[in-house]
């Protein structure tokens, strides 16, 4: 990734980085990073000389055909760890098992505490399950990581990426060792995801939303939806009104050439009727 797809990265939009000094040459950490585009996976570990292993839905390795081999080899490639997502608790349990065992190896390992990419741009509460959990779990340090502009590069629906310089921003390490063996306490996992994000907020400077940016994308997704709607149900409206007034307008039309029809036959009949009178009266 950093020979094919690194390098070229850099060369092309010249990410500035701020931090790297607090990436540990050696030994286990979690990254944990706002989400604002698809890239930021790429732009991360392109900066850093250390390997940085995300998590990924296991369908991305598990495509057939050639297609599928092509996308199971880039996502390997970029650091992509499959996570299968079956099973009572789906990703969740997953990633958490992926994560730690990535960390036990004494690796980075990379996570968006929002669960998912921001819907405009604004940083979302952080999931507590995952990162804290993981965090709690290894003793590994956490530092905090601020996209900065990611999502300007290929906004959606552009198919070409726009060329500009994009930032990352990597915080100092925190320590939650005064936690350890508390993974299980959801007050502490929720407190440590909080400290965590303040952090991100803080490097990234983006105005913090208290929700989950998935219950965002549920409500733009149910706003879009009654919007399409509503705009479907006044092109109705206005498609029975166009054809009441084109029905009335005929129906007018029709009252009309009736009317004139039997006005032009009277006036026939009369014409007719005077024509008789005036030969009876001229003949011998």
């Amino acid at each position: 990734m950093k020979v094919t797809i690194g390098g070229p990265l850099k060369l092309a939009f010249r990410p500035w980085v701020e931090g790297l000094e607090n990436v540990p040459a050696e030994g286990a950490a979690i990254l944990a990073s706002n989400h604002l585009s698809f890239s930021d996976s790429f732009f991360l570990p392109a900066v850093l000389d250390r390997k940085v292993t995300f998590i990924a839905k296991a369908e991305y390795f598990t495509t057939p055909g050639v297609k599928g081999r092509m996308t199971a080899a880039f996502f390997k490639g970029v650091g992509q760890l499959p996570v299968d997502r079956s099973g009572a608790r789906g990703a969740g349990e997953a990633a958490i098992k992926s994560g730690i065992e990535v960390l036990e190896r004494g690796e980075l390992f990379g996570i968006y505490p929002e669960g998912t990419r921001s819907p405009d741009g604004r940083l979302y509460r952080g999931k507590p399950g995952g990162l804290a959990r993981v965090a709690l779990a290894t003793g590994a340090p956490v530092l905090p990581v601020a996209m900065i502009d990611t999502e300007k590069i290929q906004p959606p629906g552009k198919v070409m990426p726009k060329l500009m310089r994009p930032g990352i921003r990597i915080g100092k390490p925190l320590d939650f060792s005064r936690y350890q063996g508390m993974e299980h306490d959801r007050f502490v996992l929720r407190a440590v995801t909080d400290e965590v994000m303040y952090e991100i907020m803080k490097l990234s400077g983006q105005e913090y939303v208290d929700m989950y940016a998935t219950a965002m994308k549920r409500q733009l997704s149910e706003a879009a939806k009654a919007e399409k709607e509503a705009e479907k149900a006044a092109k109705a409206a206005l498609a029975r009104a166009e054809k009441e007034q084109a029905e009335k307008e005929k129906a007018e039309r029709d009252k009309a050439e009736k009317e004139k029809a039997e006005r032009d036959k009277a006036e026939k009949e009369k014409a007719e009727k005077e024509q008789q009178t005036e030969q009876r009266r001229t003949e011998p």
